[in-house]
């Protein structure tokens, strides 16, 4: 199967597993649908503030294993002795992270990304475990905003894969490519990054009280129930 076929089979693939929203799935489950509070939307975060700490563990992990399983097994199995593995990985993961931040199937509207790109990062690379780790949560237990640690552990990625895959055919795509988890993460945060210049971000810790409007409510009203992530 030549090259260009393979990379439209995983943008494709990627997107469509990408769109699978944990959050959303476990909102329901506690019967509500979680982007009408809070940030509005279907990530991490605002499922820890939304259903708690429960609900938020499992959308982080689901959204985390969502793009690291597929990842594995293209690593490991499908594309364990092709040149351009390293390539299609890259296609997959940022395919994936496009869908989980715009499901088709929920209007476009979905999460920040944070969690599904580490999976790519862990799969990608597992020694980016350790210092991804540290950054992420050392940030976020020094500053209190998650947005943050999201945003600092994104630019570890494109550094990574340039210091790293120097020899691989396909290198400048790799590079371009990681490059592309850190325009998305800042893309999806740019609202957070007004905040935290303002001083107004939200910390770690914030609840959102899950009060469904009332028949007497306008929407105006329920949508200032609504706290930015």
């Amino acid at each position: 199967m030549s090259l260009p076929l393979l990379i439209i089979i995983c943008a494709v693939l990627g997107y469509l597993i990408g769109t699978i929203s944990t959050g959303y799935i476990v909102g329901k489950i506690y019967k509500l649908d979680i982007r009408d509070y809070g940030s509005g939307n279907a990530g991490t975060t605002n499922a820890f503030r939304v259903i708690g700490k429960k609900g938020g563990i499992i959308t982080f992990i689901g959204d985390f294993l969502k793009s690291f399983i597929p990842l594995m097994v293209m690593k490991y199995w499908i594309f364990k002795d092709h040149p351009a593995m390293y390539l299609l990985l890259l296609v997959f993961g940022i395919a994936c992270v496009l869908g989980h931040n715009y499901p088709v199937w929920l209007k476009f509207k979905g999460g920040k990304g944070i969690a599904s790109t580490g999976g790519v990062f862990g799969a990608v690379d597992h020694w980016l475990f350790l210092p991804g780790a540290l950054i992420f949560g050392g940030l976020i237990f020094i500053t209190k905003y998650v947005s943050v640690g999201s945003l600092c552990v994104s630019l570890l990625f494109p550094i990574w894969i340039a210091i790293t895959k120097t020899g691989d055919p396909y290198y400048i795509w790799l590079v371009i490519l990681s490059c592309l988890f850190t325009v998305s993460a800042f893309f999806r945060h740019r609202a957070n990054i007004v905040r935290l210049l303002n001083g107004t971000e939200n910390k770690v810790g914030q609840h959102v009280a899950v009060c469904p409007p009332t028949a007497g409510d306008s929407d105006a009203d329920h949508k200032e129930q609504k706290l930015e992530e």
